[in-house]
């Protein structure tokens, strides 16, 4: 973690940076120090670091994908010690469900990593303005997908916990590549008993597909791809 030196700026506000790639980070720093009523007080590559940040900041820049954790944990914490400081998010994932769980939980706006630094400044002074970076319209809407897709999730851990052992065998095959032969002589089944398994494990999990049933299954955790 690193503090930036006191200076004469007293009436500036106050900036932390949370990104773990050092040459973005840096960079981003030069061009906000450029602002006068911009000041980069601290900047953090990890989690772990931004966890003993001050709590007086003004805006916080958190890049949602940490070493040691995701952003979203980032924000969380900065806003239990720090109500007041607004988080800007910047992600280099497309997918508008990171925008949505983001904004859930308590960023005021989300840019992706391709944005130019002159124009995350702005958004910056933006929030120090009050101003908002997304519509309410924008904010209910991604809102709306935060939850949808947490109960996706939530349905997903009901489904797995479903699963037989002899279940989780048969998926854990399946991610080594096995066919259904192949699996059910593993097993020392029948192919019949190994096609039936397989109706079961996509009936419970509500998949539609064998690459489905995997993915729900490599996501809970429960087989390893080797």
């Amino acid at each position: 973690m690193v503090y930036a030196r006191e200076r004469e700026k007293t009436q500036a506000a106050r900036i932390a940076l949370i990104e773990d790639h050092a040459t973005v980070r840096q960079a981003l720093a030069f061009v906000l120090e450029r602002e006068p009523e911009l000041e980069v007080v601290a900047q953090a590559g990890s989690l772990a670091e931004a966890r003993r940040f001050s709590d007086d900041l003004d805006v916080a820049i958190v890049d949602l994908g940490l070493p040691d954790g995701h952003g979203t944990d980032a924000i969380r914490e900065l806003h239990t010690i720090n109500p007041k400081c607004a988080v800007l998010v910047l992600t280099a994932n497309p997918h508008r469900t990171q925008f949505a769980r983001a904004v859930e939980a308590g960023a005021s706006g989300v840019l992706h990593k391709s944005t130019p630094l002159e124009e995350i400044a702005e958004a910056v002074r933006r929030l120090i303005a009050g101003e908002a970076l997304l519509t309410s319209n924008e904010v209910i809407e991604l809102l709306r997908l935060a939850g949808s897709e947490r109960e996706k999730d939530y349905s997903t851990r009901m489904a797995i916990l479903q699963l037989t052992q002899r279940e989780k065998e048969i998926l854990q095959s399946l991610a080594e590549g096995l066919n259904d032969r192949q699996i059910a002589e593993r097993l020392h089944i029948s192919f019949e008993t190994e096609r039936s398994h397989m109706t079961n494990i996509l009936t419970k999990l509500g998949a539609d597909s064998r690459l489905k049933a995997l993915v729900y299954a490599t996501r809970s955790g429960i087989v390893e791809i080797r």
